[in-house]
């Protein structure tokens, strides 16, 4: 019986994994989120990819792409100062 449900477990965990990484299509959803244009990170102007693979989050529909996890804390501190690189291409 416990191999029952231990089987179960770990096919639902890989159904919704794979559903999680499937994107818009799975979920029925559109992306409405604005495509971030720029080729260097939002915050400190490093190009995307130069310290591994980059950070991508969505602020308010916009989204926002960084070079690591550091820089995603000054960003918050003041998104408005970051966000109007993206303005000003």
């Amino acid at each position: 019986m416990k191999t029952i449900i231990l089987i179960s477990t770990l096919a639902l965990a890989l159904t919704s994994c794979s559903k999680e990484g499937a994107g818009d299509e799975a979920s029925g959803e559109t992306n409405t989120s604005k495509p971030y244009t720029l080729e260097t990170c939002i915050v400190s102007d490093k190009k995307l990819g130069s310290m591994g693979e980059p950070v991508v989050m969505d602020h308010n529909g916009q989204e926002v792409k960084f070079c690591c996890d550091g820089c995603i804390s000054s960003f918050k501190k003041d998104p408005a100062k970051y966000l109007s690189k993206l303005s000003g291409e």
